[in-house]
């Protein structure tokens, strides 16, 4: 599956961005999708994953509480909304696909097989 993921930009602390990822080509409901960031220097960590069908997510414990993730299958899209931005949060944006039969989802970068290219995400102190 083709991914693109777009609504990144500059941001001040404790505002508020929705990141979307739009899928092409199969349906995107056979896929667990994830969300991950890689800020400057560091590697890529995970930030938010949703099962297949949209009833198990989890969330990254240093976002917990202001991110969530969702997504309409029967658009072939997957947010993440983003709430009290903060400089940290500043990283490149990756969305993510796992074709996945079991309806969980994966934390790790190894667990999918298909990205995004990414969107930059800048808050500003």
């Amino acid at each position: 599956v083709q991914l693109q993921a777009s609504g990144g930009g500059l941001v001040q602390a404790g505002g508020s961005l929705r990141l979307s990822c739009e899928a092409s080509g199969p349906t995107l409901g056979h896929y667990s999708m994830g969300w991950f960031r890689r800020a400057p220097g560091k590697e890529r960590e995970f930030v938010a994953a949703i099962s297949r069908g949209g009833t198990v997510k989890a969330i990254a414990d240093s976002v917990k509480g202001r991110f969530t993730i969702s997504r309409e299958n029967a658009k072939n899209m997957v947010y993440l909304q983003m709430f009290g931005l903060k400089p940290e949060d500043t990283a490149v944006y990756y969305c993510a696909a796992r074709w996945d039969v079991s309806g969980g989802y994966s934390r790790t970068v190894d667990g999918y097989h298909d990205w995004g290219q990414g969107t930059l995400v800048t808050v500003s102190s």
